[in-house]
């Protein structure tokens, strides 16, 4: 069975694709396509979900490099299988090493490589970790000129933070990444990605705290799901 998912049309032979929370087997508030299992789901359904997920885009669940995410800003190569190192970020200039990014309000972003040696990043990108570096880190790794796409995350709609939290984004980024109390994680997103080197930016625009398609911390309290963002080297 195929699930839903978004696809980026990437600038090179790269499959990258944002899974929603559909066409899973997960109920209650992990309802379908949970693939954390960090969450309190059942194991046994999170394993089924990413299992869907990766014949959607025909490659073996076992195969996938996945990181512990601790909201920081290592960008660690990806082995395939190795599930155990702590970062935020994965990459391969390696054919056929898939790789998978979790995030529930935080943003998805994948990085690619235009010209050269194919070689793809897919990072987490919280307010911490855009803090912090992670979105240079994938940059660095990557070591040429790239294309980027912001995935669904929350948006300046819905993201109400604290003064201590916007007055460190408006000295980062700027004043005009903060909307009253909210805070605008998609334009500070592009602006480090531009600074980074990365030549073209996408944004989706898709606030995962409004679409019910998504999971949402902030939407739902901290008992709910993970989409995520899955790619490789074709």
């Amino acid at each position: 069975m195929t699930v839903p998912l978004i696809h980026w049309d990437a600038p090179g032979p790269y499959t990258v694709a944002f899974s929603t929370r559909l066409g899973g087997v997960s109920v209650g508030a992990y309802e379908s396509l949970n693939l954390g299992r960090s969450t309190r789901d059942d194991s046994a359904n999170v394993d089924e979900n990413r299992r869907r997920l990766c014949a959607s885009v025909g490659i073996e669940p076992e195969r996938l490099a996945l990181n512990r995410q601790v909201h920081g800003a290592t960008v660690n190569r990806a082995e395939e299988g190795e599930r155990t190192q702590n970062g935020d970020g994965l990459w391969t200039d390696a054919p056929g090493v898939p790789m998978l990014a979790f995030s529930a309000d935080c943003l998805p972003i994948a990085l690619a490589r235009v010209n050269g040696n194919p070689a793809l990043a897919l990072l987490h990108a919280g307010r911490m970790g855009l803090l912090e570096g992670v979105l240079q880190a994938g940059a660095a790794a990557l070591d040429g000129p790239t294309a980027a796409i912001v995935g669904p995350g929350i948006g300046p709609c819905c993201y109400e933070v604290g003064e201590d939290i916007l007055a460190a984004y408006r000295t980062r980024f700027g004043p005009d990444v903060v909307h009253g109390r909210n805070l605008d994680l998609w334009t500070a997103a592009e602006r480090v990605l531009h600074e980074a080197g990365v030549e073209t930016v996408e944004r989706l625009d898709v606030c995962t705290a409004c679409d019910n398609r998504f999971f949402s911390h902030r939407r739902d309290g901290a008992d709910t799901g993970r989409q995520g963002v899955i790619g490789f080297v074709t």
